[in-house]
């Protein structure tokens, strides 16, 4: 019995357009999480995010 095996890759080339919409998806979402949700009415999502970047060592007052 014979049993041939065939390995073949291809390279797969991403545009700079293509790598780059996936960052500034993320790069925007966690500006909200920081900044958005800081100026938010509700007291207890105001504190979560206060807390959250005095964690980081973020200044905010």
């Amino acid at each position: 019995m014979t049993v041939h095996t065939e390995n073949t890759q291809q390279a797969v080339h991403a545009t700079v357009a293509e790598r780059a919409a996936p960052a500034v998806l993320a790069l925007m979402f966690g500006a909200f999480l920081v900044f958005g949700t800081g100026f938010a009415h509700p007291e207890a999502i105001h504190n979560a995010a206060h807390d959250t970047r005095h964690a980081f060592s973020f200044p905010c007052h």
